[in-house]
């Protein structure tokens, strides 16, 4: 175990926590201001948030792990996708900030059951962001786990490592709330991009150059720089759907789309349409470009194995203390996300459950003292996930969270854009979705189906066609909201 390495990750993990402090000293005692930082957040600040927000352990590794078996053809499939995303950021971030402003909203559930004037549709929305996400923040405590196994040799389980990077994480989000999470989340921005940076730099230069390297990956294993990609994955069915998955279910994660309720102003807004898109591609093509390289220095990885290769191979070409800063940068990526996470669960659960139906009388101090014990409640429930969890990052977020939250959509984009839908049909089109998925996922339903794309087509296709059914068959009486 090397010593510089563990202390520079200690100093990093100290620092964060004394931007939490700072954040803290500037905070307010208010659920408004722990939840959502006040609707303070500037253009800067906003951007780097949200991109460090969204660039989770999967980034670091899950992103490799992927690529070591499909190949450079994964990273068409995320740059474009979730470059492509940043439009319905901003088709969808400006009626939402909008309508947060304008009533105060705090959750997305709150958005969704004032527009359509349903607590049954606001409990519904709800259920579906805690069911699917609580997975995604497991997927953060695996990254810590894996990291800190790589950081101390062994020494340091798996077990410890998942419980260590949960317990950092809840003592900044409880300390700071959202100021914190932003603030922290401009530090840990700015690392992931400069270790992602240094990690290509190090494993090109380790084999021979990054011409060298891409040359012996064609030769060696020309199927990792096709377009199918390795095991043939990638066909053209499977391309397009992921491109639709980014679009439909990154601003349905629950910690962008409380995002938009912090930023101060529009102009915050559009400033991260227009970086998101270039940002996203620099910083997935390091992982992919590792991962993919990682078949020439560690061929024939199986199971969760390829989780850890961009590790593994920073630690094959570079001293011990480098890879303590790389895996600093891989905690700047999960902690990013994970904060964020916690504190919009915690807040959905404290505003929509427990105000609205425990304590309608609950003042702004007791929301904020709810909220803090439901983030400990929570990461706990998450790190019981995490330690239980057998498959691959890459499976765990594909197989459940994305498509359970991509329903969620059609419902956001009818809220904002067409009076004519009412609750009925909101309703009518999760529940449909979220049978179809389920259906597909325990294989009730045939995969024949999906005729050869992801579920998440004929899921979105069924729950739009029920959305649009349903409210024009039904009464427009709760169709428009404020």
């Amino acid at each position: 175990m090397d010593l510089i390495a563990v202390s520079f990750f200690v100093v990093y993990l100290g620092v964060m926590l004394a931007v939490a402090f700072y954040a803290y000293r500037r905070s307010k005692k208010t659920s408004d201001d722990y939840f959502v930082a006040s609707r303070s957040i500037g253009p800067v600040v906003l951007f780097l948030s949200m991109a460090a927000t969204n660039f989770s352990a999967f980034t670091f590794f899950g992103f490799a792990g992927a690529a070591y078996k499909f190949g450079l053809a994964y990273y068409g499939i995320m740059a474009f996708g979730t470059g492509l995303m940043a439009i319905s950021f901003f088709l969808l971030g400006r009626g939402i900030w909008r309508l947060g402003k304008k009533h105060g909203h705090i959750t997305p559930p709150e958005l969704i059951g004032h527009r359509f004037n349903s607590d049954s549709l606001r409990m519904i929305f709800l259920a579906v962001m805690v069911v699917f996400t609580l997975p995604y923040i497991a997927t953060q405590a695996i990254g810590g786990g894996i990291a800190l196994t790589q950081l101390t040799d062994g020494e340091v389980s798996y077990e410890l490592g998942a419980v260590l990077v949960t317990v950092v994480v809840v003592a900044y989000v409880t300390i700071g709330g959202m100021r914190a999470d932003a603030y922290t989340d401009v530090l840990q921005g700015i690392m992931m991009l400069v270790t992602l940076l240094a990690a290509v730099g190090i494993v090109s230069a380790g084999l021979g150059g990054f011409t060298e390297a891409n040359t012996r990956l064609a030769e060696e294993f020309p199927e990792l720089v096709s377009r199918p990609g390795g095991h043939d994955f990638f066909t053209p069915e499977i391309w397009l759907s992921y491109m639709l998955l980014w679009l439909f279910c990154d601003p349905m994660f629950p910690q962008l789309f409380v995002r938009f309720y912090s930023a101060r102003d529009e102009r915050s807004i559009k400033l991260s349409m227009v970086l998101y898109a270039p940002i996203t591609a620099v910083i997935f093509l390091c992982p992919v470009l590792i991962g993919a390289w990682g078949n020439l220095e560690f061929p024939g990885l199986t199971g969760t194995q390829p989780d850890q290769i961009l590790p593994m191979m920073v630690s094959e070409f570079a001293p011990g203390w480098i890879l303590g800063i790389m895996l600093a940068g891989a905690f700047a990526a999960l902690m990013s996300t994970a904060d964020s996470q916690l504190l919009v669960l915690s807040s959905m659960l404290t505003r929509d459950v427990y105000k609205r139906w425990v304590k309608r009388d609950a003042s702004q101090t007791h929301e904020f003292i709810v909220g803090k014990v439901l983030v400990v409640a929570l990461a706990l429930m998450s790190l019981a996930i995490a330690l239980s969890s057998v498959e691959t990052l890459f499976e765990t977020l594909t197989k459940t969270t994305f498509t359970g939250l991509a329903v969620l959509f059609p419902t956001t984009v009818a809220a904002l854009y067409w009076n004519r839908a009412n609750k009925w049909g909101c309703m009518a089109s999760i529940v449909a979705g979220e049978a179809v998925y389920v259906g597909l996922y325990f294989k009730v339903l045939p995969a024949s189906l999906t005729c050869g794309f992801l579920p998440v087509v004929p899921v979105m296709i069924v729950a739009t066609a029920t959305l649009v059914a349903v409210s024009v068959l039904t009464s427009p009486r709760h169709a428009a909201g404020g």
